[in-house]
């Protein structure tokens, strides 16, 4: 079965450019359909699209996500409009909200209205792309000078993808972006999310099959197993008990309201290895696969599973610096 496997980036910890590039040279050559590079308060996503953009030819590249408070739409245009020349059209702009802590105590915005914003940046995004003259009067955002980019964007539109969690954002996902972000859906869940998600494109007059879908969960191939599982309840257990609400509800919602809970507490204690310890095996085991290189059936019935839930997107991660291996375990997952 075809799959478009995708790889990402993080934001944390000592900088490896040198790294980086490897990395995304290797994902080009075994066919990895694009890489994402992740934002938050460590390094700047389009520093290292920038690398990534100047030495490759065709792998997709995208923002797996950058937040809608750390600059304005008109910047996002500039930033995103100026990659898509560097890459010859290869960009895709991922956005998301982030939490109140995230916008009111790193960049020093205030939070709400978050589905309004992100409305707004998408159409303000989208009009200058366009090369329209930005005369927008929103809620939040009055511009009526019509400005213009002062160059020729490659493409006319660049697709704008959304993480988006709550019913409020996921609607207005469906409604006007190219593609949905899932966060945190089990993956017994996702084929009914993904159906309602699907429902309301289509009552939008849009073509639901139109929108790419990134499964919200990763599949793991590495040789240190027990490590990947450790550092995925770790990642889990931080975004559920230290990144507000919306993770914590989400998951609640999905059934693990009482992991939540016992996470909660723990990071109440300020004790970050017991709140990693309160993810269950079931709950990390709907959010997450991990394999040794050399048992990778199991990965390929969770990315069967993914694409018949309706996931158009498969998160991969190889932890295999060699060319060669990782070219091996791509080949076998796509088998």
């Amino acid at each position: 079965m075809a799959y478009n496997l995708t790889i990402g980036v993080g934001w944390e910890g000592k900088p490896d450019f040198p790294g980086l590039i490897e990395r995304a040279r290797t994902a080009e050559g075994a066919g990895i359909h694009s890489i994402w590079l992740a934002e938050a308060w460590g390094h700047d996503a389009f520093t290292l699209l920038t690398l990534v953009a100047e030495h490759t030819r065709r792998i997709l590249i995208g923002t797996f996500i950058v937040n809608i408070y750390g600059r304005t739409p008109g910047a996002y245009a500039q930033h995103f409009g100026t990659l898509d020349a560097l890459s010859e059209g290869r960009m895709i702009i991922g956005l998301g909200t982030t939490s109140a802590n995230v916008a009111e105590h790193f960049h020093g915005v205030k939070f709400q209205p978050a589905v309004t914003r992100m409305r707004e940046y998408i159409d303000i995004i989208n009009l200058l792309m366009a090369g329209m003259p930005l005369k927008y009067d929103g809620k939040l955002f009055k511009l009526q000078r019509g400005f213009t980019l002062r160059f020729e964007p490659v493409r006319k539109h660049i697709p704008i993808y959304i993480g988006a969690m709550n019913p409020r954002s996921v609607a207005l996902t469906a409604q006007k972006a190219d593609g949905w972000f899932p966060v945190d859906i089990p993956v017994s869940r996702l084929g009914q999310a993904i159906d309602d998600f699907r429902a309301i494109a289509q009552a939008a007059g849009r073509d639901p099959m139109a929108i790419d879908i990134m499964a919200p969960g990763s599949v793991v191939v590495t040789r240190n197993v027990e490590r990947a599982k450790t550092a995925h309840a770790s990642g889990l257990a931080f975004y559920a008990g230290r990144m507000g609400t919306f993770y914590s509800e989400q998951l609640t919602r999905y059934g693990f309201g009482d992991e939540v809970k016992k996470i909660k507490q723990a990071w109440d204690a300020r004790d970050a290895r017991a709140a990693a310890a309160a993810v269950s095996p079931r709950m990390l085991s709907e959010m997450c696969c991990v394999v040794e290189p050399g048992d990778v059936g199991a990965a390929r019935e969770r990315l069967a599973a993914q694409q018949s839930a309706g996931a158009t997107l498969h998160r991969v991660e190889i932890v295999e610096r060699d060319p060669a291996a990782f070219n091996k375990i791509v080949e076998s997952l796509l088998k």
